[in-house]
This record gives structure tokens, sequence and C-alpha cells, in this order.
């Protein structure tokens, strides 16, 4: 199961948390890999997504931010 989403997030953030409980859920039921990664740990995506976090991205691009839209998601991973 290769990840095909992932989760730009930050600590302490409780939209981010809310996202990756969204992201887990419905890749659990897709069967499909996803996973994290911290914006303040690399420069280039402290950058390019600053205060918009999270940002959920799907195959490396950004498929949207701030707060995970279910159907649209699922779309994007059918």
């Amino acid at each position: 199961m290769s990840t095909r989403v992932t989760v730009v997030t930050r600590q302490g953030c409780h939209a981010c948390e809310v996202a990756e409980a969204d992201v887990a859920r419905i890749c659990a039921d897709l069967g499909i890999g996803w996973d994290t990664t911290d914006v303040d740990t690399d420069p280039e995506l402290r950058a390019e997504f600053g205060d918009r976090v999270p940002v959920i991205l799907v195959d490396g691009d950004e498929h949207g931010y701030w707060k995970v839209e279910e159907p649209r998601l699922r779309a994007a991973l059918a």
C-alpha cells in the first residue's frame, strides 16, 4: 500500500488533529496509505504553507487546507 495522502501539520494544532483523524478514517476505509509531515521541520514547507495548516496533499499535489472535504477527498482517491 503506497502513501497517496499526506497531511501537512503542526504540533499543537487542533485543526490538524481533526484533519488527521478524518484522513485516517477515510484512508482506512479505502485501503490507502497516508502519513503526516510537520510544517515546522522543513523551511521550504514552512515558506509554502506557513499558517495555512493543515494542508492535505494527494500524490504530492495540494488537495485542500484547513479542513477535510470528505466527498471531494474520496472522489480524488477513487
